[in-house]
């Protein structure tokens, strides 16, 4: 087996980190946003593959709408957490970038918080839309890029947000974050908005929906601050007719 890629290997040493932080109810923002994700995403009877499954809540979420999942994921640890969770019908050990499944396999093809987190993003659209039918729908959610370029001044809900360096370029990002008694090294990319698109149209992906979510309730001052900036944003895409 040929070595890891350097994001596969930053989430292989960071799994059990991850696997604690995501699988407690109600510690990171997706719980906040969990009520708007499953209603953009929507019921369906298809087959549906996650790519970057993580621990599996996202497949879990697709599964309860209905879909019949595929959790894949580059990292053995993290498959097998979704596998213990029961998260899925099936699972596979697979790079976003290198997926093993057949051409037009899947109805919907879902990555969830995992396109920063790749060093190639163009190669894991391209293989996103190669398993995906001809009428199939990719759904991203990525952290906002304008979201990612900034900061507020301070806790309160009304705190100014401010960029101190330039919204534009592909920018490294490596951090720890600590929060009721757990801790998260998160390591990525963040790129502009723009990035992301010619990646979708090289890869003959179109938008068709748009989504600038909101969290479901605001009861704390920093989810306050996401009702007036947005934290993440949510993507539909379908093949382009003809391809590439």
């Amino acid at each position: 087996m040929s070595d890891p890629q350097p994001d596969q290997a930053h989430w292989r040493a960071v799994a059990d980190q991850w696997i604690s932080w995501a699988s407690t109810p109600g510690h990171d923002a997706f719980w906040a946003y969990r009520e708007g994700f499953s209603a953009y995403l929507g019921a369906g009877r298809g087959r549906a593959l996650e790519v970057g499954c993580g621990e599996g809540r996202i497949s879990r979420e697709a599964r309860a709408l209905g879909y019949h999942v595929t959790a894949s994921d580059a990292v053995a640890a993290m498959v097998e957490a979704a596998r213990a969770a029961d998260s899925a019908d099936r699972y596979d050990i697979s790079p976003a970038q290198s997926l093993p499944y057949a051409d037009g396999e899947f109805d919907l093809v879902i990555a969830y918080n995992v396109l920063m987190d790749v060093d190639d993003v163009p190669a894991a659209l391209r293989e996103a839309r190669r398993v995906l039918k001809p009428d199939g729908t990719l759904f991203i959610s990525i952290v906002h890029p304008f979201r990612d370029r900034g900061r507020f001044t301070g806790p309160q809900a009304d705190a100014p947000f401010v960029i101190d360096g330039t919204y534009y370029g592909r920018e490294h990002f490596d951090g720890k974050e600590t929060r009721d008694g757990l801790s998260m090294h998160f390591a990525g990319w963040s790129l502009p908005l723009q990035d992301y698109m010619a990646a979708l149209e090289a890869a003959g992906l179109a938008i068709v929906s748009l989504r600038e979510p909101q969290p479901d309730a605001a009861p704390t001052t920093q989810l306050q601050q996401w009702t007036r900036l947005p934290m993440f944003l949510w993507i539909k895409a379908k093949p382009m007719a003809g391809g590439v």
